[in-house]
């Protein structure tokens, strides 16, 4: 037996979602309806609810700026630069004899 369910959400919202849901082949019915069997066989939501205390905050920064860095640097071609030869940039940069 099938109950309706209606909900009301934003229009962005379930357009990111399906969207989402999509790339992994899921319709957004589908989505929810494996939200409210995960949530019905945890007992509750099936996922953390908590706020990240400050030291999982910076701790996640700092990591997210480290794989941005990582990515800018394998762009520009120098991922694979040894301690030596950055600090020879930087020696280089701070005296001006580096040419953009």
């Amino acid at each position: 037996m099938n109950a309706l369910c209606q909900i009301q959400i934003d229009k962005n919202l379930a357009q990111k979602a399906t969207d989402i849901f999509s790339s992994i082949g899921l319709d957004l019915q589908s989505a929810v309806q494996l939200f409210l069997k995960r949530s019905v066989q945890a007992r509750g939501i099936p996922f953390s609810m908590r706020l990240p205390d400050k030291r999982e905050e910076h701790t996640n920064e700092g990591v997210m700026a480290m794989i941005k860095m990582s990515r800018m640097a394998e762009e520009a071609g120098i991922a694979d630069m040894t301690l030596d030869e950055i600090n020879a940039e930087i020696d280089a940069v701070r005296h001006g004899e580096r040419d953009e």
